[in-house]
């Protein structure tokens, strides 16, 4: 359990991707991998808002939920609980493990090692998007649990990262056969951010187990946006 949380904090944490325009041949992708790898997005410095996080395993029919406040400030990343329920095997060793490990690596400064870059992926033009997207592929570098091997979806227009999709590239344990993982996002007050994270986990002899993370945010880089929840700055 303490490994699948490690790879959740992966897909949660809030990295800078570039963009890119249409590929729709091989010829014409180099200059769209160089803009997709060099756009400069303004960084997420600070952030309040909250998370409503859901997980279940079929197997053993136990479900558990949270809703927490959390906050990015120059000196870390901090979270509150504000309700929860459901089975503490799944509040307690898998969404707790993963918020503290989402502290830490706020706090080591590691958040660039899921990042899309040269470094750690090869992208390749892709086919199949739905109409207003373009799909490009990802494939990693090295076999790592923050990587998805999988495809980038982004906008046709101005080429701005609509979703990531895929399974991870490295089994966080052995107990752990395969996690499925998307990843949606979208802008607020001009940054991107993520929406909503689902990930599906086949576990040996447990089965099957699914979790989802919806995000709301109420102040974004020091501008108020306005949440469904207005919480106060966590005391740290």
């Amino acid at each position: 359990m303490r490994r699948l949380a490690v790879l959740l904090v992966a897909l949660t944490a809030l990295t800078a991707l570039a963009t890119a325009e249409p590929a729709s041949t091989p010829a014409t992708f180099e200059p769209v991998l160089h803009r997709f790898l060099s756009r400069a997005d303004e960084p997420l410095v600070t952030y309040r808002g909250t998370r409503r996080l859901e997980g279940r395993n079929e197997r053993f029919n136990v479900s558990g939920w949270m809703e927490i406040a959390t906050e990015l400030t120059a000196e870390g990343f901090h979270y509150r609980v504000i309700n929860e329920g459901g089975s503490d095997l799944i509040r307690g060793r898998v969404f707790r493990s993963m918020l503290e490990n989402e502290e830490e690596i706020f706090a080591n400064g590691d958040v660039t090692r899921s990042s899309f870059t040269a470094v750690n992926y090869e992208l390749t033009p892709g086919d199949g998007a739905e109409p207003g997207l373009v799909k490009l592929f990802a494939r990693p570098k090295r076999k790592d649990i923050t990587l998805i091997d999988g495809a980038v979806y982004i906008t046709d227009t101005d080429a701005d990262l609509v979703r990531v999709e895929g399974h991870l590239a490295k089994s966080p344990s052995f107990w752990t056969r395969r996690v499925d993982v998307v990843k949606q996002y979208t802008r607020v007050a001009g940054l991107r951010v993520p929406l909503r994270v689902e990930s599906t986990a086949q576990i040996r002899f447990a089965g099957t187990s699914t979790m989802t993370m919806t995000y709301d945010y109420e102040m974004i880089n020091g501008v108020n946006v306005g949440g469904s929840h207005q919480v106060a700055a966590i005391a740290h």
